[in-house]
């Protein structure tokens, strides 16, 4: 293999509002997919290739997941000569065939390592190793590493102490020349949420997701404490989405273009939750800026599933220019409990680039309920008590699911012979093409697409009722009656 090619390093964007590491990368968060979720270890280079295929043909990738992330169990044991290689059986062209193949058609190559002596899997892992590691990465030309935690040696313990040992990959990674999105994968511990900033384009703000909508699981240690607490020791697996929507909501706001809270990979489609339950995770993944790796088996992918994952109205939020995750400001947890003496129901708001609010009533409690969201709560972080100017003016409500794809179409796109069939169906319904008119593009020009269906009004100083469903969100963007759109970029 040659070690020493020449990287060109990418050329770094400058905008106006502050960015985290400032190497222009992640500027909104990543999309893509991720293996693991759906087959662990079980990866290969047909597998990499034929998905990607499948993220061109159901139109996924012209929505904007555009990374195919490889994650642990590729590699084969490191060398004599301190570098470590690509399984030959796995891999049997290597890596930068991969990554060829994948730019060939557009995408960004995602690979994983971990800031351990081993990876999770128990492969070599990254520590002490990461110059050689960085280079192997910048000649195979990945776009994104994702840098674990496992086995790490005791380093870890003060926010210092892990700070360090991460940016030692941060800085071998800058030292290729090659422009490499590092995100880490820390579980939450440290502090990460006051420095992952610095050196990354994202962080990891809690132990591993698992497939389950609230259920607490021993190995997600900090279920049965205080989940706020960033100190939790062993954060562990087996994560629920309440449990982790617990976890990040005291720090939410800390996500920044170019460096982003991450919540972990998606588990839509994996069978587990409900469609509702798969809704309000997908939404909330988005409002809160963490990346949107889809985690399913795309080979499998039901109709349901498909419809979920392409709704552009969602993914707006995710790709708002603003930049700002959506923050918990109401939570009330005297509600019907289920076995696990589990349920609360939720509130989020947040700010988007135009002027508009996102606000999300989201229903863990056992039964359905009578929601209500006031004017004075959504805008309390403008101001509290009801002095946010913005509670004086009246709002149209719109609904972000109200245009999802139905499941006749969905499933007329998963059967289509070919990608021109495929294309004719997206084609005839009109769906949206962040490829040819970027999010950005299409906020500032109202498509109507990225806005939903017009559901009611709030008047000055007024609340929105609505039953919410159990296990289930509302998702609604407010817009302002008769309002100037105005540029947010402050906080």
């Amino acid at each position: 293999m040659v070690r020493s090619s020449s990287v060109v390093p990418a050329a770094v964007s400058l905008f106006h509002v502050a960015q985290a590491v400032g190497n222009g990368l992640a500027i909104t968060p990543p999309m893509g997919w991720n293996n693991w979720n759906s087959l662990a270890c079980n990866v290969s280079e047909d597998l990499l290739l034929s998905t990607s295929k499948k993220l061109i043909d159901l139109g996924l990738q012209d929505l904007g997941y555009d990374h195919v992330v490889l994650d642990d169990c590729w590699q084969s044991p490191r060398g004599d000569d301190g570098y470590v290689n690509a399984d030959k059986e796995k891999f049997p062209r290597g890596m930068k065939h991969v990554s060829d193949e994948l730019h060939s058609v557009g995408f960004k190559f995602g690979m994983y390592s971990s800031a351990g002596e081993m990876t999770c899997a128990r492969f070599a892992g990254s520590l002490d190793h990461e110059t050689k590691d960085a280079e192997n990465f910048a000649n195979w030309g990945v776009d994104f590493l994702k840098y674990d935690n496992c086995f790490h040696m005791g380093r870890m313990g003060t926010p210092q102490i892990s700070f360090n040992r991460f940016k030692v990959m941060a800085d071998a990674l800058k030292a290729t020349g090659r422009n490499i999105a590092l995100s880490l994968c820390n579980w939450g511990e440290d502090y990460v949420h006051t420095w992952g900033m610095s050196i990354a384009n994202a962080w990891r703000m809690s132990g591993d997701i698992y497939d389950s909508f609230s259920r607490p699981d021993a190995l997600c240690a900090c279920d049965t404490n205080n989940p706020a607490d960033p100190f939790c020791i062993a954060p562990g697996t087996h994560c629920s989405v309440l449990f982790i929507l617990n976890k990040v909501a005291p720090f939410a706001d800390r996500s920044i273009p170019g460096g982003w809270s991450d919540l972990d990979m998606l588990e839509v489609g994996q069978g587990g939750m409900t469609d509702e339950e798969y809704k309000a995770h997908f939404a909330l993944w988005a409002a809160l800026k963490s990346p949107l790796m889809l985690g399913n088996d795309l080979r499998i992918m039901s109709p349901q599933t498909l419809s979920i994952v392409n709704n552009p109205a969602i993914i707006a939020l995710s790709q708002d220019p603003h930049g700002r995750s959506a923050t918990r400001v109401a939570r009330n947890t005297s509600v019907p409990k289920d076995e696990y003496d589990i349920g609360e129901t939720h509130i989020w708001s947040g700010k988007l680039k135009n002027g508009d609010q996102v606000v999300i009533l989201l229903n863990a409690a056992n039964e359905d309920v009578e929601m209500s969201a006031s004017l004075k709560e959504i805008f309390t972080p403008s101001g509290p008590g009801g002095s946010a100017p913005q509670v004086k003016e009246s709002w149209e409500v719109f609904d972000l699911w109200a245009d999802r794809m139905s499941d006749a179409n969905a499933q007329a796109i998963l059967d289509a012979e070919d990608q021109a069939s495929r294309s004719e169906v997206l084609k005839k319904l009109n769906w949206y093409n962040a490829s040819e008119v970027s999010y950005k593009e299409g906020l500032e020009k109202g498509d109507e697409r990225l806005f939903g269906k017009k559901v009611g009004v709030v008047e000055p100083r007024g609340q929105w009722d609505v039953l919410v469903e159990r296990h289930s969100a509302k998702v609604y963007r407010f817009r302002q009656v008769n309002g100037e759109a105005g540029d947010h970029d402050e906080l």
